[in-house]
């Protein structure tokens, strides 16, 4: 595996510095029409969250489609996990918890389906940290993962206003061609990528933001929701979201 873009410090200070981290997940959460499709077709009874941290798609999960949900994430808060399971009226111990080093773990047990959200691009060797994701997989399982499209308007956007943000992500991850033949070359079924969502921009330190960055930002956003009200499509240059769909043999 060659170098991680990130560490545990970044990871611990990343969090601390979030606000509004504890809120109520709505049944369309993002992505969850999907998940809901793939869960009823492969009739799917447990999952495990890769480096989802504050957990989530696991509360979602669990709270929505009664699955059997584990975090694994490499830096985990008990006190924000329980405070978010609280906010969705679960509580402690309702999904599992493992805090570890992806790279340096035996699983116990195997699962119906492996999801990671926004983790793959934070990685320099794509194909490596996908294959990560397998150790947990069950034969038939499905691989389920989600990374931000920085190919796009939100791209410049990141690297325009956040640029110590956007250098901890690795764009040659963000190509559709690429994730699915990692997958092929791994030896999986059923692949699918696509670009997802109509469109959006986001900054992860906007409150630190001057007040014309955060006017642009606005403005950019603003423009790019009318137009793809005009114009419905997913694409490479207005999709925030891309998602990679696979099974193991």
């Amino acid at each position: 595996m060659e170098q991680n873009l990130t560490d545990r410090s970044f990871w611990k200070s990343f969090w601390e510095s979030r606000k509004g981290l504890i809120f109520y997940i709505k049944p369309n959460y993002i992505f969850g029409d999907i998940l809901t499709k793939l869960i009823a077709e492969k009739k799917i009874k447990t999952a495990i969250e890769l480096g989802g941290f504050p957990g989530y798609y696991s509360i979602y999960l669990k709270k929505y489609q009664h699955l059997d949900t584990t975090l694994f994430d490499y830096f985990i808060h008990d006190g924000l996990i329980n405070e978010l399971l609280e906010k969705n009226d679960l509580k402690p111990g309702d999904i599992n918890v493992i805090e570890a080093d992806l790279f340096n773990y035996k699983p116990a047990k195997l699962y119906d389906m492996v999801l990671s959200f926004g983790l793959i691009e934070h990685f320099n060797d794509t194909k490596a940290i996908i294959e990560t994701h397998l150790q947990f997989l069950k034969p038939g399982g499905v691989l389920f993962i989600t990374l931000p499209n920085f190919k796009s308007v939100n791209g410049w956007v990141q690297r325009k206003f956040d640029k110590e943000n956007y250098d901890k992500h690795n764009i040659n991850s963000m190509d559709l061609q690429l994730l699915a033949d990692c997958c092929r070359e791994l030896g999986l079924t059923e692949v699918e990528s696509y670009y997802h969502g109509k469109f959006s921009v986001w900054l992860e330190n906007k409150s630190a933001q001057s007040a014309l960055a955060k006017a642009l930002v606005k403005t950019i956003w603003f423009t790019g929701k009318i137009f793809t009200k005009i114009i419905p499509v997913e694409s490479k240059a207005l999709s925030p979201y891309m998602v990679l769909k696979a099974v193991k043999l």
